[in-house]
């Protein structure tokens, strides 16, 4: 053993006394340590392994808004570099050809191009008001429109890939309007370690209080289908200075800086996007 004690007898023969070899008092040291670890691991695994309770519900009945059944679908597209301009141009189109239309009970909330962070993307925010059944509406009337089929595939050609998620809108976030611009947006998505998206709402339905002043809170959303523990905050500002500003101002808030602190640890990845909107998106 490294931490072996030689031993040795007094000349009275009393008995055996122990003698450390040089270094032995770490040795020793080195003994105590390691038999005191398990519990010092235990008590460190406190601090950092989350306990999560039985919940008795689904996350959506307990987070989403009641008095409303609408759904969400986020798109994000990743545009060949030089298709871009004619994508933009094919979806100024035809979008809003759906979202007028009456028969089908969808709106479009907002389009966008990313400006910073992912390049050359887009991003397409729907409301299905109705929820799933309006969804399963909406697409089967969409399969028999000869346009829009022709959309899809004109479409297909310049995308280098895509995905969706299907979203719910949290009981305390403000409900996406139309709203006049210029103004920038920024999607902030944050992958959750599973468990946490009830001690995100508590926290998050505290902590919005404090970014209401200057109107910047769009809309607040958790994924049902697709990546799932996401959530998606969405934020409107004149442009990137006046979104330094809000966001600086929110620290000499009483109260902010905790908050943050608690919901840090709940968050396995995070991403920011900038985005402009199109000519054709209600959110200007």
């Amino acid at each position: 053993m490294a931490a072996r004690v030689l031993l040795r007898w007094s000349p009275a023969g009393a008995g055996a006394v122990p003698r450390l070899p040089p270094g032995g008092g770490l040795a020793v040291r080195g003994m105590v340590s390691s038999a005191s670890r398990p519990r010092e691991d235990s008590w460190l695994k406190s601090l950092f392994v989350r306990k999560v309770d039985p919940r008795k519900d689904a996350h959506s009945n307990l987070l989403a808004k009641r008095e409303t059944s609408s759904l969400y679908k986020l798109q994000i597209h990743n545009v060949k570099p030089e298709c871009l301009e004619a994508y933009n141009k094919l979806c100024q189109e035809v979008l809003p050809k759906i979202h007028e239309e009456k028969h089908y009970p969808c709106a479009l909330v907002g389009t966008w191009n990313t400006w910073y962070g992912e390049q050359d993307q887009a991003v397409h925010l729907w409301r299905y008001e109705g929820g799933y059944p309006a969804l399963n509406e909406v697409m089967s009337k969409l399969r028999q429109n000869k346009e829009f089929t022709e959309f899809r595939k004109e479409r297909g050609n310049m995308l280098l890939s895509r995905k969706n998620q299907l979203l719910l809108e949290f009981s305390f976030w403000n409900e996406p309007v139309p709203r006049e611009g210029p103004n920038i947006y920024e999607l902030r998505s944050y992958q959750l370690r599973p468990g946490t998206m009830i001690e995100w709402g508590n926290y998050w339905a505290r902590a919005i209080r404090f970014r209401q002043d200057s109107n910047e809170a769009v809309g607040g959303f958790f994924s049902q289908i697709g990546q799932l523990y996401m959530v998606h905050h969405l934020w409107a500002y004149k442009d990137l200075q006046t979104r330094e500003d809000i966001r600086n101002a929110a620290w000499h808030k009483p109260g902010w800086d905790e908050l943050v602190y608690y919901t840090v640890p709940l968050i396995q990845e995070m991403e920011s996007r900038i985005m402009i909107p199109l000519k054709i998106s209600p959110l200007q």
